[in-house]
C-alpha cells in the first residue's frame, strides 16, 4: 500500500490519493509489458513484434468502439494531427522495443524520460508555446543524464544506442498531435485512430526490414508464445493507459507525473531479476540526473500555472 508522510496526508484528498495509486498501478503494468517485450529478444525481430502488438491492440479498441459508439465513432478530425500521433507513436515503439532488445531494460526507460523536455522544446517550434528558461535548464540537465548513461551502451553496440532517444522523440511528437486534438472524439475513439495509425506503419516497417536482406530484420511466421506475448502486451498496455487516464481524471494529470518514474523502478528490478542487469553507478547517476530534470521541469511548470491561475482570477 502507498504511504505517504503524515505531513502530507492533509493535502492529499480522497481522490488525489486513489488517482495516485490508480497511476501507480498503470504505470507498473506498463514498465511489466516492457519486461515481456524484451523476453522476446533473439527470437523474433522488433520491428515484427511492434507491429503484431499494434495490430492486436487497434483491432480489439476497433471492436470495443463499435460496440459502444457505432460507426459514428469512427470519426477522423484533423488528418494532419492524426499523422502525427500516429506515425511518432509508431517511431516511438518500434524505437523503445528495439532498445530494450540491445541494452539494459532500465537504460532504454530511464532515457525514454527525456520526452516530458523533448516535447516542452519542439513545443515552441511547432505549436508556438514559449520555453521558459527552466524547458533549457531541464533539457541540459536530462542530456547530460543521456550522455552519461549511454556511455557503456555506445561503446558496446555503437549507434543504435541512441534509440531511445528517437523514441522520445516519436513520444513528444505524438504528445503534441494529441493537444492539436484535444476534444475532437471520444477518448477511445482517439485511441483507435492513433493505434490504427501506428499499426500500418509498423506493418509498413516490418515488411520492408523483412525485404531489406538483413537477417536481424527477417519476419517469419512467429511461434504461438510471440503471438501469446504480443497479444499479453497489448492488452495488458491498453489497461494500463486506462488506469492512468482514471488516474488523471481523479486527481489531475500534474499530479500524478512523479509517479511515471515508477517504471524505472520496475525495469530495473525487471532487469535484475531475469535479464542480470544490474545497473552500475555511472548508471544510476544518468537516471537520477533524467529524473531530476523531469521533476525539477514539472514543479516550474506547476508554480507556473498557479501564477497564471491567480493572475487570471
Amino acid at each position: 500500500m502507498l504511504v505517504f508522510p503524515r505531513k502530507l496526508r492533509p493535502i492529499l484528498h480522497q481522490s488525489d490519493r486513489s488517482g495516485l495509486l490508480f497511476a501507480l498501478a498503470g504505470f507498473s503494468i506498463l514498465s511489466l509489458g516492457d519486461g515481456v517485450i524484451k523476453s522476446m529478444a533473439g527470437e523474433w525481430p522488433a520491428t515484427g513484434v511492434a507491429a503484431l502488438r499494434y495490430a492486436i491492440g487497434a483491432a480489439g479498441l476497433a471492436i470495443i468502439l463499435l460496440i459502444k459508439e457505432g460507426r459514428a465513432g469512427f470519426v477522423f478530425p484533423h488528418p494532419v494531427a492524426q499523422l502525427m500521433r500516429g506515425v511518432g507513436m509508431g517511431v516511438a515503439t518500434v524505437s523503445f522495443f528495439s532498445a530494450a532488445f540491445l541494452m539494459p531494460l532500465a537504460t532504454a526507460t530511464a532515457i525514454a524520460f527525456t520526452a516530458p523536455m523533448i516535447t516542452a522544446i519542439l513545443s515552441r517550434f511547432i505549436l508556438g508555446e514559449p520555453a521558459p528558461r527552466a524547458t533549457w535548464l531541464a533539457s541540459i540537465a536530462a542530456l547530460v543524464g543521456v550522455l552519461i548513461m549511454l556511455r557503456p551502451s555506445f561503446a558496446d553496440i555503437g549507434w543504435p544506442a541512441l534509440l531511445p532517444l528517437l523514441a522520445s522523440v516519436g513520444f513528444s511528437i505524438s504528445i503534441i498531435g494529441n493537444r492539436m486534438v484535444a476534444g475532437l472524439g471520444s477518448t477511445l475513439s482517439m485511441q483507435v485512430i492513433v493505434a490504427s495509425i501506428a499499426a500500418v506503419f509498423l506493418v509498413c516497417a516490418a515488411s520492408l526490414g523483412s525485404v531489406s536482406g538483413i537477417p536481424q530484420l527477417a519476419v517469419t511466421v512467429p511461434d504461438w508464445t510471440i503471438l501469446a506475448r504480443c497479444a499479453l502486451v497489448a492488452v495488458t498496455a491498453s489497461s494500463a493507459h486506462w488506469l492512468v487516464y482514471i488516474a488523471t481524471t481523479k486527481a489531475g494529470a500534474a499530479t500524478i507525473v512523479p509517479m511515471t518514474y515508477v517504471q524505472l523502478l520496475v525495469a530495473a528490478m525487471l532487469g535484475i531479476m531475469f535479464f542480470e542487469d544490474v545497473p552500475d553507478a555511472m548508471t544510476l547517476l544518468g537516471a537520477s540526473i533524467i529524473i531530476g530534470a523531469g521533476l525539477y521541469l514539472w514543479r516550474e511548470g506547476g508554480q507556473q500555472r498557479r501564477a497564471n491561475m491567480a493572475a487570471n482570477s
